[in-house]
């Protein structure tokens, strides 16, 4: 199993000055920690439900962009993209130039988008939550297009793009992989079936998530599709140095219903690259023999 690591809260840096620093050295930690993967969030506010919005927040894909030149193995990517913030050829060309920068490591992940009040706030219009939707598999067809050799319109119902002209294109055949958040059973997993490489689920627990899994397979049935061309991944909010022998079994469990990569946070105060630098001495090592 790989480990991947979310960096959600710049706080723990210092004051606004020491973010990069503090931010790159993290990321180059992780890089040869054996960590395989490095998110930020796509939030202009911080989220109220873990900090005060007032709290720092960087953007997303310029924040991505500093990373791809401070590492050179990690897989750089939101957790995960709302799909409201940017019209999606704009997006398709923004992942294509992190993915172009960083030697063909960017990766999309994508959502549905939720935050109401940081689109308030930034005048960012908020449709209902079907509408989001329509957007959400528009977006990931002008993504698909934009990555291919058809530089021709596009028409959706939300969208329409005269050329969806994308040079340089990502480093790789099909572009970067797509990475689709969140565990919705008629919605969400449907999504990820026709369109993704990769879902991510949030860690409700072997019988939540084994259930949340079938359902996936289904879906892949129903389009045809097989199961295994999906990675599965989770997104977990126990700290692995509490208890890494506690950690290790519940992700060996994890690890038997075929979730192959799992995204852990920093905990322990101001030292990040510290937890960082912890994490692959003490887990990464047994993780990888699940």
């Amino acid at each position: 199993m790989d480990i991947a690591l979310h960096v959600a809260d710049f706080t723990p840096f210092g004051g606004d000055d020491r973010i990069a620093a503090g931010l790159a050295a993290t990321a180059r930690t992780a890089d040869g920690a054996g960590f395989r993967t490095l998110t930020l969030m796509d939030h202009f506010f911080q989220m109220e439900a873990m900090a005060p919005a007032t709290d720092p927040m960087l953007e997303g894909y310029t924040a991505l962009g500093f990373l791809a030149g401070q590492t050179e193995h990690l897989q750089l990517g939101l957790l995960v993209t709302g799909v409201t913030y940017r019209h999606p050829g704009l997006l398709a060309k923004t992942v294509a130039t992190l993915d172009v920068l960083s030697g063909g490591r960017a990766l999309l992940g994508i959502g549905a988008a939720w935050y109401e009040r940081e689109h308030a706030g930034l005048g960012v219009p908020f449709p209902p939550l079907a509408e989001r939707f329509e957007r959400l598999e528009e977006a990931l067809a002008v993504c698909r297009q934009m990555w291919s050799e058809d530089d021709g319109a596009f028409e959706g119902k939300h969208y329409r793009l005269a050329e969806t002209l994308c040079r340089p294109r990502p480093l790789r055949a099909g572009g970067p992989p797509v990475l689709i958040g969140g565990s919705g059973e008629k919605k969400t997993l449907r999504l990820v079936a026709e369109h993704a490489q990769a879902c991510n689920l949030y860690d409700a627990g072997p019988d939540v998530l084994a259930r949340k899994l079938q359902v996936l397979d289904r879906h892949c049935a129903d389009v045809g599709r097989d199961p295994a061309q999906v990675e599965r991944t989770v997104i977990t909010g126990t700290d692995p140095l509490a208890d890494p022998d506690a950690f290790l079994s519940a992700m060996e469990a994890y690890a038997r219903m075929g979730i192959s990569q799992v995204w852990v946070s920093p905990y322990g105060g101001g030292d990040l690259p510290g937890w960082v630098a912890r994490v692959g001495e003490r887990v990464v090592p047994r993780l990888r023999d699940l």
